[in-house]
């Protein structure tokens, strides 16, 4: 039915309403937003007339049918190969519902994806995309039919998911549903009037009418407007804004040589900054119920925050924005990717897979080795900014000993941690999956990069090299910790670590990869090309070195 404008209407009441999907309850406020990103790739959509949707509006008019939603090009492709095997338009990355679903060869390529899942083969990049395209084009379909909106709760003792609001008969007789059938009735007819008094009003009275029929199952209206306010807080994004603008005002300080105003601006947006991160984790693991590392979005966010706050306290001990200078890019970039890649990495709070369903042990495992990430971050951050000048003034860069000094402490701190949290994965594994050590891939790597960096300590402290290619090392070394975080899980895809893989981001990670190396290349050409002579040290000397380390 055509609807009125609908873009002046306040969702709110509507997004707390109570829906079951993805084995858990959540606002229907989430379930739109990940409707939208999940088939669009965007937090919003602009259809062909120029109107702009926002989630619940979106979810709202596909389910009452007050627009043409399967012509409009709004299903993401994002494989180029894929676009190409199926004849589409490769300047294009969103097509029609209804052009997909009329491909005879992506039915077929669907047919071979579901094959080789069903028998536990690896899928390629192509098979991984036609799933993807296979999962969003059903949920559209599941959307638009009314069988994705799960709204009315089973009794306490009923083992079946959530119904329908058309299946309320399993359960319930028609005196007690006629209340929130009548209140459902209004509210489509306020939405399609535009009617905004009315459709609050129709959606708050629908929500108790809902939990009326089973009080003990539906969720508690705090932990709904906590989600709800978590979604619009975005506290993430928050905090992405602050550390930008902090790290621009304290970069104009140090270049300028001098604190004053600007210096204490920027700590104190970087403090803001660090509030925001804090409160999206914080909030997020009331909701969640467990710690925010079960993913690879959850596992950024923490690190990056983990960085900052470790950047904090440097610069706290010293007073000098040098170390936030090496922090907060880190932090910034890190935040930054996940919000421009929703589909490689959903933010999505997700049940836990059974492996997970330890709370002690995912908190002590996951967050030390998540912590080491940090610790070895905000050493690659102080490897650039070092490397940074030592090409540009090495003498400079030699005399400043505290933060060599203090990037060796991190590295050995990053040691630390990787080595409890492997220690503690294999004791984890022991107890999940019978073996201590399997040489799955994840921890094949998290070996691997655990060596890189004992190395790298051992030879400064061996005296193999000097500070600056413990500078070198603190950046290059960082190469096999990226493999082991993203690479295994998204490159390679194998492994019992499976909760953790997905799809997507390689040319980010590969166009970083190739900058850094190139940026080390130059720093080292540049310090070979003023390196002064350096004088025999005496075994006194050496030893005194060794003791500082």
């Amino acid at each position: 039915m055509p609807a009125a404008d609908s873009s002046s209407l306040d969702f709110k009441q509507w997004g707390l309403l109570a829906i079951q999907d993805g084995g858990r309850r959540k606002p229907i406020d989430t379930f739109a937003r990940e409707t939208l990103i999940k088939t669009t790739g965007r937090s919003s959509y602009t259809d062909t007339h120029g109107k702009t949707w926002r989630a619940n509006d979106f979810l709202l008019s596909m389910l009452l049918d007050t627009h043409d939603w399967k012509s409009e090009p709004m299903i993401l492709v994002s494989l180029g190969q894929l676009i190409e095997k199926l004849g589409l338009d490769r300047t294009q990355r969103r097509f029609s519902f209804t052009q997909l679903t009329s491909l005879p060869e992506l039915n077929v390529l669907a047919g071979e994806a579901h094959a080789f899942r069903k028998a536990e083969k690896p899928l390629d990049r192509l098979q991984s995309e036609v799933m993807s395209v296979s999962e969003r084009l059903a949920l559209f379909a599941h959307v638009m039919d009314g069988s994705a909106f799960l709204l009315v709760p089973a009794p306490e003792k009923a083992t079946d998911a959530w119904l329908v609001p058309p299946e309320f008969g399993r359960y319930y007789d028609a005196s007690q549903f006629a209340a929130p059938q009548t209140q459902l009735q209004t509210l489509a007819t306020a939405y399609a009037r535009g009617d905004g008094f009315q459709f609050g009003r129709a959606a708050n009275q629908l929500r108790d009418g809902l939990r009326g029929l089973s009080p003990k199952i539906y969720p508690e209206e705090s932990q709904l407007r906590l989600e709800y306010f978590y979604n619009h807080w975005d506290g993430f994004y928050r905090a992405a804004w602050c550390y930008g603008i902090a790290l621009l005002l304290l970069a104009i300080a140090y270049m300028r040589g001098k604190g004053g105003a600007v210096k204490s601006i920027g700590v104190s947006i970087a403090i803001l900054g660090l509030l925001f991160h804090a409160s999206g984790i914080a909030m997020r693991c009331l909701i969640a119920g467990r710690p925010p590392v079960t993913n690879m979005y959850e596992s950024i966010i923490w690190v990056s925050f983990a960085v900052s706050f470790f950047g904090m306290i440097f610069f706290t001990r010293y007073r000098t924005p040098v170390y936030l200078l090496a922090a907060l890019p880190v932090s910034l970039v890190a935040l930054l990717l996940v919000h421009q890649m929703p589909i490689a990495m959903p933010s999505s709070i997700d049940p836990l897979v059974p492996v997970l369903r330890d709370n002690f042990w995912l908190t002590i495992h996951v967050l030390t080795i998540t912590l080491s990430y940090a610790a070895f971050a905000l050493a690659m951050g102080f490897g650039h900014i070092l490397l940074f000048r030592y090409a540009h003034d090495p003498l400079s860069a030699r005399a400043d000993q505290a933060m060599h000094f203090w990037l060796y402490r991190v590295l050995q701190l990053g040691v630390i941690l990787l080595a409890a949290g492997t220690i503690l994965g294999g004791v984890w594994a022991n107890y999940s999956w019978g073996r201590f050590w399997g040489w799955d891939p994840k921890e094949t790597w998290a070996l691997i990069a655990l060596l890189c960096y004992i190395l790298t300590l051992h030879g400064r402290l061996a005296g193999w090299w000097t500070q600056f290619g413990l500078v070198v090392a603190s950046v290059v070394c960082f190469l096999a910790v990226l493999m082991a975080w993203y690479g295994v899980n998204f490159v390679l895809g194998k492994g019992l670590h499976s909760y953790g893989f997905g799809l997507g981001g390689e040319t980010y990670v590969v166009s970083f990869v190739i900058a850094d190396l190139l940026f080390v290349a130059f720093a080292i050409w540049r310090y070979r090309g003023t390196k002064p002579p350096r004088p025999p040290s005496s075994p006194a000397v050496v030893a005194n070195e060794r003791v500082a380390a």
